[in-house]
């Protein structure tokens, strides 16, 4: 093969890399700003709600903001919790939920991705995803 059909070769991964990082960056910035939005109109106030709902059926959790995210947590226990954020590190930006259970000395963590564009979840499309996995939290 010749060396000048391997560089250009070369030269054109190079070049498709780096548009596929710039549309990455892009596409994650878009995402970050309609997660933003969707953190503080909806997904504050809904976990909000479900916890005031749980504290009056005397199942104590708290509701927390850590840094671009939004997490419900048992005040019976740290590793109890479920946590919605925005996962930018694949291929495609994507809501995920976090859920940490205890049982035991042993701690259960899975993460399920919420389907869709952070500006379509719907409250109740959310509500759905958050009550499936708050189940194991409030059997009793």
């Amino acid at each position: 093969m010749e060396i000048a059909d391997v560089k250009r070769q070369v030269h054109e991964t190079i070049e498709r890399a780096r548009r596929h990082a710039a549309g990455r960056r892009a596409a994650n910035d878009d995402a970050s700003r309609a997660f933003d939005e969707f953190l503080e109109v909806r997904a504050v106030p809904l976990f909000r709600q479900i916890a005031n709902v749980l504290k009056v059926e005397n199942y104590h959790f708290t509701v927390f903001t850590p840094s671009r995210s939004v997490r419900l947590m048992s005040d019976r226990n740290a590793d109890d919790y479920l946590e919605v954020g925005l996962d930018t590190s694949g291929t495609s930006p994507r809501v995920t939920l976090h859920v940490s259970r205890s049982r035991g000395s042993r701690v259960i963590d899975e993460e399920k991705q919420i389907p869709g564009n952070p500006a379509a979840i719907t409250d109740e499309e959310l509500l759905a995803v958050v009550l499936k996995e708050l189940e194991p939290f409030v059997e009793r």
